[in-house]
Parts: C-alpha cells; structure tokens; sequence
C-alpha cells in the first residue's frame, strides 16, 4: 500500500493518506478543481480552524432524548466517548429498530491533543460454529426474510464490548455514571415517537415476533402509538448490569445465557453460544484518508465500505460535471454514474481483512480512479467491476443490506471528536429479544450464496470468526494541517456509501450549509437502476439527468439520517436529516 504521511508538523501523527486523487504537490497545494464557491469556504473553515481550533459541546443524534443524554455527560466534564456511551445507551431503548445493546458499530475517535485518529472496530462476529452454508437449508440458501428471523442471523454482540475499550482508553468519568438516563427512561417510561409508532404498526416481520408483541402490545391488547408512554424494565436492569459490571456484564452471565437462549429457540436454531459472545473483541485499526479539495477526509478500513467513499470522491475530482452544484442536471447525472463505478468495485472485493485481502490502495490508485471515472459518462446498465492493482480473485456476491441503522456525532470541551455508526442491522434486528434489547441479525450481511458458478468463494462469504462486510462509514474531516473540521455520517444499509458522499460532495464540494446538504434529495445508483427521492428533484433537472441516461424511479432503500457538522466561522455548522426526528445541539 503506497502511503503517506498526513503534512502536519506534530510528531505524533498517526493518520497515513492515500492519496486519490493528483499527485503529493498538488495535495500539498490544496488540491484543484474546485469551484470558487467551494474553494472559498473551504479556505475559510480553515483559517477559522487556525484561529479557532474546533471544540464542544456539540451533539447530533437521532433522537432528541439521546442527545439530551450525551450533553448531559459532556457538561459534567465528560470527554466525547463517554457522552457517545450514554447516548448509545439510550438509542438503543427509545430506537430501538435501529440500533441497540445487542448490535455492532464502527466509531471514528479524534484525539485534539496528538491530531490523532483511532477507529474502534464493534462489528459483530459469527460464531465458531458458522461454515459458509449457514445459510443454506436442503441444499439451497433459504429466502432472504426466513434467514433474517432465523437464529442463525445473530453474530456476536459488539458494540458494547467496543464502547467499553474506547470508554477505558480515552473516558473522563467513570463507566458506571453514564447510564443514567437510559435506566430512568427505561423504568419510568419514555413517549413513543413517531417513527418508533410507524415501525411498531409495519407490516415487517421483526414487528410481530412473539417477542416484539410481547413488548410492542399493552395491557388493552393494542399496540403502542405515538404518544404512548413505554416503559422496559428489563432494559432498565440490563443498563444497570452493564454499568456495574462494564462489558462483561453483557459477554458473560445471565444476559450471554438469555442471548443464546432467544437464538436457539424456533424452528431454525442458531449456533451462537455463550462461548462466542464471552470470547468477543473489538478491534482497533487505522483510519483511511484522502485528500477531497482542500480537505482530508477519513473513513474506517475495512470490513468498512468507507474506502469505497473516498473513492467515489477521488473519481469526482476527475469528473468536471459534479462541479457544477446543486442546481445542475449534470451535476447529478454524473454522481449517480460515478456511484454505479464505486458499487461495482465495492460489492466485489470488500469483505473482513482477516480472511481475504481487500485491494484498498489499489482502488485508490491515481490512475485506476481515473480510468474508472473515464468510463462513467458512457455507462448505460449496471457498471462492471474493475481490476485494480493487488485485486485477488473472488468471486460474484449475493449480499442484501436491509434498513435498521443510526449515525451520531460528538464534539466535546477538549475537541476531541467521535463520529458513530451504529447498527442492529435490520429493522429491529432479528426480531428476537433478551434483556429488553433486540439481537442483530448482522450474519445477514453476509453473501448467502457463498460462491459463484466456478466455486470460487466471495470476499464476503460466511466463516467462523469472521466479520460481514459493512457499509458503515463514519466519516470525519480534518483540514491540511491534521485539525478536526467535522464529523458525519449516515444510516442507510448499501445506501450508506451514497447518503454520506452526497452530503460531502455538497457541503464541501459545493459549499452548501450542513442541514441544507443533507436534505437534499437522495439518489442511489446500485447495479442498473437509479433509486431516487423523486419528489425532490425539480422536472427540469429530471429531465436533464434522463437526457444523459439517468431516469430516476422511487427509492426503495431505507431513507438517509444524516447528522454531524462541520466547524465554520469559528462555530459549529451542524445538521440533523429531516428524515428521521434527530437534533444538532452546539450547547
């Protein structure tokens, strides 16, 4: 892997780039490209950042109740990842179709003093027993929905052993103080909103397992509605198992023993045992930058798709086109194609490092990012996968990424940064349950076909230990020098990788305010069709995208929910997606 130093004078730096675009002097010179408008207050943020390094109190989640939670701890002198704790801890009770105790996570920590960035690696992990035909009943794989009801969905629980080790490393307060707010709320009851009532009267079969009717139903045999009060408290005893005992409270005992009851029980038992659970760890890594304009902009390594961002990011600043802004038909029409490039190579080659080698470098490869981006205004279908420099043989993938995630961004006193993406992966997992939390069905996000017609494996097929392929890609930016200019990121299953570089593309390509980037409409280009918030795009610029091959449908994908900020004019520009019923509070 060709790398370089990130050009900042403080010696104990510990990002290495990728550069992805032109080559080191053009880096050095920030970049080029750009437009004036984008070049302007990009040049801006970072003279503010010079003047006045980023710093908190700053929350955005996707629940104004977790925010409160985490700027609670932060005005106690809480650091960035204690804060990240309480409000995961609440996300995962008042939504808890998208994220939970019994998920995983990938956290992008920033580290103001050493200029440092350090991923916490939370994904689950199959258990010892998995073989690549986990999926398969009969001699064939079984239906997409029965594998995700099946036990045989749940991987180890990681985002809380994850939490636990950034919490030891870099935690102001003490772990036990952190769960305050999820216990009340569990115990004493919180209000149902209105997205939480939506996903508890759907139709999807993870809302009507017996154990979602049992918690989802009240004593009058109805379901919960917004503006019901819905109280848990065996959630309440879970957080205070955990807060005394830390992540083993989770890993071993009574809860490890409830987990791997709820996933052997049915018709298709699972084979997570408490061996699995209690043996989980999560994994430190380094982060993957590249230079975007003026920016650095880094991600997580895989089993993270976040490469594949910045590959769609070095592919724009060989695409003119995408310069053109918010208003041009041309602009969009250019990165739907150069995301039906990035997908292709994505859905090839990602998977867990520690079982197949994932071509990193050599999709960010200068020349393999031009030659990809040369062939995005002549696609008409579904892209090819390339062959970047290093690419191993693999074989075809058969993948499916449901809806069921959450993103939230922390900034506190010191400026130290976590940006977060959190998951049970499917809407409320499994549909199981144990401790008033949802399992993950995250062995889901595995290829359940795990070979193609000549046998050759997938990247991302099952195997013990292993981890899924994941489109989690918390982002955070940094400025030439190495300093924190912002965080965000997004849930949204394979759409993830769209929604956040949509939102990079406008914030810092095309200088748009952060909430107004995110509530631009969305477009997914995966395979050979282009899914879109149709309603958002005006009839002239439809028109103009389906002049150049680009005919948008409705998106089917589970919809955006962006939120972070980025630091500007000395303050922090920050933004919560109307999508979902989140808050960006700067104190």
């Amino acid at each position: 892997m060709r790398a370089y130093s990130n050009p900042s004078s403080n010696p104990r730096r510990k990002i290495s780039l990728i550069l992805t675009g032109a080559a080191v002097g053009a880096f050095m010179l920030a970049g080029c490209a750009t437009t004036p408008v984008a070049e302007a207050t990009a040049v801006e943020s970072v003279a503010a950042t010079a003047e006045a390094p980023a710093r908190g109190p700053f929350v955005s989640a996707a629940n104004p109740l977790a925010v409160e939670a985490g700027m609670k701890v932060l005005a106690r002198g809480g650091s960035a990842v204690d804060a990240a704790v309480a409000i995961q801890a609440v996300l995962g009770l008042v939504e808890p179709q998208s994220s939970g105790l019994g998920g995983g996570a990938f956290m992008m920590f920033y580290d103001a003093e050493s200029a440092a960035i350090t991923v916490y690696d939370g994904r689950e992990t199959a258990p010892a027993s998995a073989t690549p035909e986990l999926f398969y009943e009969n001699g064939r794989p079984l239906a997409f929905v029965e594998a995700v009801l099946s036990g045989h969905s749940t991987g180890a629980p990681g985002a809380v052993p994850m939490l636990a080790l950034a919490q030891k490393q870099h935690g102001a307060l003490p772990w036990s103080e952190l769960f305050g707010d999820a216990e009340t709320l569990a115990q004493d009851g919180f209000v149902v909103s209105p997205r939480l009532a939506g996903m508890i009267a759907s139709d999807a079969p993870q809302a009507r397992t017996r154990w979602a009717t049992e918690y989802f139903t009240k004593a009058d045999g109805t379901r919960y509605v917004a503006g019901d009060v819905l109280k848990n408290p065996a959630y309440a005893e879970t957080v205070r198992t955990i807060a005394r005992e830390g992540a083993a409270g989770l890993q071993t005992g009574p809860l490890a023993e409830a987990i791997a009851a709820a996933v052997a029980e049915g018709a298709r038992p699972g084979g997570l045992t408490t061996a699995d659970i209690a043996a989980y760890k999560p994994i430190v890594r380094e982060a993957v930058c590249g230079p975007y304009k003026v920016y650095v902009v880094c991600v997580p390594p895989p089993p993270s798709s976040g490469a594949s961002i910045l590959q769609l990011l070095a592919m724009g600043e060989q695409t003119p086109d995408l310069d053109k802004g918010a208003q041009s038909p041309e602009a969009w029409a250019a990165f739907a194609q150069l995301q039906r490039l990035m997908y292709a190579d994505r859905d090839r080659y990602f998977g867990d490092p520690a079982f197949v080698s994932v071509p990193v470098a050599g999709l960010l490869d200068p020349t393999y990012v031009a030659e990809r981006a040369a062939l995005a205004p002549a696609l008409r279908g579904a892209a090819p996968f390339g062959t970047p420099p290093g690419a191993p043989r693999v074989g075809a993938d058969a993948t499916r990424e449901p809806a069921g995630t959450s993103h939230f961004v922390v900034v506190d006193a010191k400026g130290d940064a976590v940006s977060m993406t959190t998951t049970v992966e499917s809407l409320f997992g499994s549909g199981r349950m144990a401790g008033g939390f949802f399992l993950n069905n995250q062995l889901t996000d595995f290829s359940l076909v795990p070979t193609a017609s000549d046998g050759t494996p997938a990247a991302n097929a099952v195997a013990a230990g292993k981890r899924p392929r994941s489109s989690m890609s918390p982002v955070i930016v940094l400025d030439r020098e190495g300093r924190l200019l912002g965080a965000m990121g997004s849930p949204g299953g394979s759409s993830i990788l769209a929604y956040n570089a949509k939102a990079l593309i406008a914030a810092l390509g095309w200088g748009l305010p952060v909430q107004e980037a995110f509530d631009l409409p969305n477009i997914v280009a995966k395979g050979d069709g282009f899914g879109a918030d149709t309603e958002g795009f005006s009839q002239e610029i439809q028109a103009g995208m389906a002049a150049r091959g680009v005919v948008l449908r409705p998106n089917t994908s589970e919809n955006s929910g962006l939120h972070g900020a980025l630091w500007r004019d000395g303050r922090w520009d920050g933004g919560a997606d109307s999508r979902r019923e989140g808050v960006a509070r700067p104190q």
